[in-house]
């Protein structure tokens, strides 16, 4: 899994789509002016698979607002505290971003998982259960980093913000990025914006049958520090794998251009700064409240 991902990164590449974004191999891109995802390959939704038990949809979930497809099954889902890009072909996000701002609260995590009533069927898990085989409910946007809303913190939970992530890659490598942004949120304010790279392996697609969804090959994560010439970056392409435990995330170090050229995305950061490579993952500041 690991050498098809250094594989993209040696041959990944894009062209420059008519509204200033990118478009990735599949035909997707993000316009800069609107940052709005768009694909162009006519891509339509899969057949609604209607599931068969109620949905956990208490009167207190927090729902999506702005819940349409657009004509390429993709929907902009903003949530309070993120926003997640859905698509409706797969059920799955392609890309989350939100502020990591000063923790300032410690409301509770939700122990329950929800399906968006606001999101059509299609676009969307068919079951809130986990996964299991190994495979953890794993959050894009992490419920720590909205700890100041106890409506934002339970919108985590939403089916929308979840995929299969390997037990060891979600408890981490994935939760090594989520305790740095945690760490330096008390410093200043982030930008982070990540997403899916889906993959075409359908060996480890176990969850189909049960959630109606792939498993994806792996995840990307980009944080944004400062402004101006003291802007910075740091970025991670994690493989949803059982081997990205946390000592391996420095492994996983790519440029922000990197990610660019696999994803299609056009990531907002200063040209000098897209193509920084650190040689390790940021220092967690000495005495870092993680929780």
């Amino acid at each position: 899994m690991i050498l098809r991902i250094m594989a993209l990164l040696l041959l990944g590449s894009t062209v420059a789509h008519a509204h200033g974004g990118k478009t990735n191999a599949e035909g997707c891109h993000t316009e800069k002016a609107t940052g709005n995802y768009h694909c162009h390959n006519g891509t339509k939704p899969t057949p609604a698979i209607v599931p068969t038990k109620p949905v956990n949809t208490p009167a207190q979930t927090p729902l999506a607002t702005d819940t349409k497809p657009n004509s390429a099954g993709i929907m902009k889902l903003d949530y309070e505290g993120f926003t997640v890009w859905l698509d409706c072909s797969k059920r799955g996000a392609v890309k989350f971003q939100y502020n990591a701002q000063h923790d300032t609260g410690n409301a509770k995590r939700s122990d329950s998982f929800y399906l968006d009533p606001n999101v059509p069927a299609e676009c969307q898990q068919t079951t809130d259960k986990a996964y299991g085989n190994k495979y953890d409910r794993g959050h894009l946007v992490p419920a720590n980093h909205l700890d100041s809303s106890e409506t934002a913190i339970k919108a985590t939970n939403t089916m929308t913000n979840i995929l299969p992530q390997a037990a060891n890659m979600n408890r981490g490598a994935w939760l090594a990025t989520e305790e740095l942004i945690e760490c330096y949120r008390d410093i200043d304010e982030l930008l982070v914006i990540g997403g899916v790279i889906w993959g075409n392996n359908s060996s480890d697609d176990y969850f189909i049958k049960s959630h109606g969804v792939a498993t994806p090959e792996a995840f990307y994560k980009v944080v944004i520090r400062g402004k101006g010439q003291s802007e910075k970056a740091i970025a991670w392409i994690v493989p949803n794998s059982q081997d990205a435990t946390r000592k391996n995330l420095d492994k996983y170090i790519v440029t922000v251009d990197d990610i660019e050229r696999i994803t299609g995305e056009s990531i907002p950061v200063a040209d000098y700064a897209k193509h920084d490579k650190p040689s390790e993952s940021w220092i967690i500041p000495k005495g870092c409240n993680k929780s």
